[in-house]
């Protein structure tokens, strides 16, 4: 017998959830065969088989949570008398619940949970989940929504290749409202609330308050959402940030950037691709930025890994370009909307999140004029990049036409100083307002 541990699949991981099993006991497992997927602190992934067998018993169910290197389901021996299978999942995964219950982990998530009762009801939508072998065939994405919005799979029909169910099916049945209602119950007390208008005097309604408004909808955080407020209130509570503001004149970074796109076509370059390029460039000739703060020590990293902040549904993720000083700016650019875009489908790996020196935040396209981005640790500083806006520039003492750009630095002050930031970040508005000299 071998028992199957929760594995770590990231950096920040303390726990995984169990977000569905391929395998049920009983099945055959080869070696490279998906068998469960797993939810983690930044995304969905399917953890392979290394060892082949039969999946003797699951221990850990849908939706259920395990502490790093916990047993999570035991595989026996190829041949290997395996008594009545069927029978044994729905005891077998209800009964070692509780002992994964008891590791250490839900301690570590107490600390994050006491203002929201809600956990509780993450794990509802899992108990209502089919359990059964007719589970339709479903993307880990598409179940991880419906997890989340607590729509009931069976009750969707997939438009996916063989009837798969994908994001798009999901995201229908949210728009239409039907079977998520069914998974809110938590909204059936608001039928009883009417008698809440007559008690209006109540003036400053706490938070637990408004979700038992039946004009509110209170949707319980889901893993993403929750890691991403531990970790940012972390960051503004642990890191005195400090920031710094500049101006650039992007006219010179336009013309360039139109000129490569007429150079690369089909490919083309988007300003945050020369901005990320012109950060790490700016980053390799100022070490000092490039830096962790550990408590004990600060950590000059040798390469430059720049993070770019991508929204998805779920909350935000930042994955990493590595060795972006090294990287052509098309090159960049092709793997930035790689990355983007499997991070919109969640199928971002551990590996492809991890180990950024520095990021990027460019909130630009959506006209957004300037802002301070939040540090994400251990790195020691974030660049906030705003729209390009068209706007009266000085040139050669006369008032022209130009276009402006705002960056906003913001800087752990435990790990790099004001003058040396500065530096930094004129370096990089040089490069910009040159940009000839990005790809020199």
């Amino acid at each position: 017998m071998t028992d199957i541990l929760m594995p770590r699949l990231s950096d920040t991981m303390e726990e995984g959830v169990i977000s569905s099993w391929q395998k049920r006991p009983g099945d055959e497992v080869a070696v490279g065969d998906v068998i469960v997927d797993i939810e983690t602190d930044k995304a969905v992934m399917e953890y392979e088989a290394y060892e082949a067998g039969v999946l003797e018993k699951i221990l850990v169910g849908e939706g259920e949570s395990a502490a790093i290197g916990a047993p999570i389901a035991v595989i026996a021996p190829v041949g290997a008398q395996v008594p009545a299978a069927p029978a044994v999942p729905a005891e077998a995964v209800a009964a070692p619940a509780p002992a994964a219950a008891a590791a250490p982990a839900p301690v570590a998530v107490a600390p994050s949970a006491p203002s929201a009762p809600a956990p509780a009801v993450p794990s509802a939508p899992a108990a209502s989940a089919p359990r059964g072998t007719s589970r339709p065939p479903s993307s880990p994405l598409a179940r991880r929504l419906a997890r989340d919005h607590g729509i009931d799979l069976a009750s969707l029909t997939g438009t996916g290749p063989g009837g798969r169910i994908v994001r798009a099916d999901i995201e229908a049945a949210i728009r239409a409202g039907g079977p998520a209602s069914s998974a809110q119950a938590p909204s059936a007390p608001a039928p009883g609330v009417p008698a809440a208008p007559s008690v209006p005097a109540p003036a400053a309604p706490s938070a637990k308050t408004r979700a038992d408004d039946p004009d509110v909808e209170a949707v319980p955080l889901n893993r993403f959402r929750k890691v991403a407020a531990r970790r940012l209130t972390e960051s503004k509570r642990e890191a005195p940030h400090f920031y710094l503001e500049r101006e650039v004149d992007a006219g010179a970074l336009l013309e360039f950037r139109a000129t490569l796109n007429e150079a690369l076509a089909p490919s083309k370059v988007s300003v945050n691709d020369l901005v990320v390029k012109a950060a790490a460039t700016a980053l390799r000739e100022h070490p000092a930025v490039n830096v962790s703060y550990t408590g004990e020590d600060l950590l000059f990293h040798k390469r430059v890994h720049v993070g770019v902040a991508v929204a998805v549904e779920d909350g935000l993720v930042v994955p990493v370009v590595r060795d972006a000083d090294r990287k052509s700016v098309s090159r960049i650019g092709e793997e930035t909307r790689e990355l983007a875009g499997r991070a919109r489908e969640g199928r971002l790996t551990a590996a492809e999140m991890s180990g950024g020196t520095f990021s990027v935040s460019n909130l630009g396209m959506f006209g957004v004029r300037s802002f301070a981005a939040v540090i994400n640790p251990p790195e020691a500083a974030i660049l906030a990049v705003g729209a390009v806006r068209d706007e009266p520039v000085v040139r050669d003492g006369q008032v022209v036409p130009g276009r402006r750009m705002a960056l906003t630095l913001s800087v752990d002050h435990r790990a790099c100083d004001g003058a040396t930031a500065a530096r930094f970040l004129a370096r990089l508005a040089g490069l910009l307002q040159n940009p000839l000299l990005i790809v020199a």
